[in-house]
């Protein structure tokens, strides 16, 4: 490779690593607002790790989480921890 695409490829190289650090930076900036939320709710009286969980299930569509459900209904059943689920017709 030629000095000239070897000083393109450092610069190519170099806005890569500086955007990363960028993003980087901004989402320790975000990731600490998100925790200032959390202290706020729970300063409130509110269970962060529900906060979390409802959250975590936002996120996912009713199909998604229902088959999780049914998972987790099929593990404690087996575990005895809750009576078997009915099943269906």
């Amino acid at each position: 490779m030629s000095d000239a695409a070897h000083g393109v490829a450092r610069d190519q190289l170099r806005a890569f690593v500086e955007r990363i650090e960028r993003l980087e930076e901004e989402k320790k900036t975000i990731a600490d607002d998100i925790k200032d939320v959390y202290g706020e709710a729970k300063s409130m009286g509110f269970d962060t790790k529900i906060l979390k969980k409802v959250i975590a299930l936002r996120k996912k569509d009713d199909q998604e989480r229902m088959e999780e459900d049914l998972i987790l209904d099929t593990y404690l059943a087996a575990l005895g921890m809750i009576e078997s689920p009915p099943e269906e017709a």
